[in-house]
């Protein structure tokens, strides 16, 4: 009887066996997703608007210069007309001295009123010596000329930002003498219109 139950296990034995060697060569088809429908269309009110096309943004104003009377006689001038012909006076100083005095703040009082009729001229001051003293030294008193001719103008209203300086001590004398008046002439804030 023992060989019998030992015979029927093995044949139990060989059956799982061969039930597991089958199994494991079968193919199984992969897992399917589920099918899924697509969202209803939304109703009509709830529709999203198509969007509207978006105009270009507007061109901006033309660049309209100002106008300025017919009768104005520096308007169709070119800035070197203008400079030659200097509507804007010289403010003259004292020997080595860059203080303005009544008469050179009248002359800068003067030009920032022609100045304000024209907005958009830009002017350079140059401070100018007379012969005598050293270059380093004129270049100096030069540059205080002129700075002060350009903080007194700057008080009276004009922007800074329309004003320039430069200082040419006495490379480029007004008169050309050796005497006390051309020295006197010689010692200035002169005015160039830079741009108009």
């Amino acid at each position: 009887m023992q060989v019998r139950g030992t015979l029927l296990w093995a044949a139990v034995a060989a059956c799982v066996v061969a039930t597991l060697a089958l199994q494991s060569c079968v193919r199984r088809p992969p897992p399917v997703a589920p099918e899924t429908s697509p969202p209803p269309p939304p109703a009509a009110e709830e529709r999203a608007p198509a969007p509207r096309p978006v105009p270009p943004p507007p061109a901006p104003p033309p660049v309209v210069p100002p106008v300025l009377p017919p009768e104005d006689e520096f308007a169709r001038r070119t800035l070197e007309e203008l400079n030659r012909e200097s509507p804007l006076e010289a403010v003259f100083f004292g020997l080595d001295s860059s203080e303005l005095d009544d008469r050179g703040r009248s002359t800068a009082e003067a030009n920032v009123d022609l100045l304000m009729r024209y907005p958009t001229w830009v002017v350079t001051i140059e401070g100018h010596c007379d012969e005598r003293g050293t270059p380093e030294y004129n270049l100096g008193l030069g540059e205080r000329r002129a700075l002060a001719a350009q903080l007194y103008m700057v008080q009276l209203g004009l922007e800074a930002s329309r004003i320039r300086t430069v200082s040419y001590g006495k490379e480029f004398p007004f008169d050309p003498g050796h005497d006390d008046a051309a020295w006197a002439a010689n010692r200035r804030a002169h005015f160039v219109i830079s741009s108009k």
